[in-house]
């Protein structure tokens, strides 16, 4: 078989056919992992962690855990990223038990190029703004938000990231939407306090 047909056939593959052929030792399985994982996982760690630099060296931790220990992997457990965004969740949370954290930058994401600069400055205070309050909440807050919305995972799937019951998981939630709305209780979308 040619390597072409092989590398359509490892793409069609699931993750979780995927993890038990890294646990194996196939390298070109695992480099599909990370091909498929490492832009989400980067953004989990990033939304839970105070810096880039230390999301990215988060990530590249989960990534060698999924090496050396691909054979954990419990497919009747849990799926494939349910199983990894909550090693990666761990060591975040891990990561910010061990330094103090700071808020979150207001850099911003890039304006969209197809609004007018009112309307993209208003989107860039706003995202700002959502970015600072979810950095505010307490760890286990931002980690419940985080796989939530961002990594776009199932209550049970994000419970079981965190360890918790999925009531538990839902309590976080209210929790930190209660929270957010406070924090962002009297916010405009032109980026001024309502008055």
């Amino acid at each position: 078989m040619d390597d072409d047909r092989q590398d359509g056939m490892a793409e069609a593959e699931t993750d979780e056919a995927l993890v038990a052929r890294v646990a194996a030792g196939d390298r070109r399985a695992y480099g599909l992992l990370v091909e498929r994982h490492l832009d989400r996982t980067v953004t989990i760690a990033r939304r839970i962690l105070p810096s880039q630099a230390d999301a990215e060296d988060v990530a590249q931790e989960a990534f060698l855990r999924l090496w050396r220990h691909a054979d954990r992997f419990e497919p009747a457990a849990a799926r494939f990223s349910t199983w990894f965004y909550r090693i990666t969740t761990n060591l975040c949370l891990d990561r910010t038990r061990r330094m103090p954290m700071a808020p979150l930058d207001a850099a911003g994401d890039p304006a969209d190029p197809s609004m007018d600069q009112e309307a993209a400055l208003a989107d860039q205070r706003t995202r700002a703004a959502v970015s600072a309050a979810v950095a505010d909440l307490p760890d286990r807050l931002r980690a419940a938000v985080t796989l939530t919305y961002d990594a776009g995972l199932s209550n049970a799937e994000a419970a079981k990231a965190l360890d918790v019951s999925v009531k538990a998981l839902e309590s976080l939630l209210v929790r930190a939407r209660r929270s957010l709305r406070e924090r962002l209780a009297g916010w405009s979308t032109a980026g001024k306090a309502v008055e």
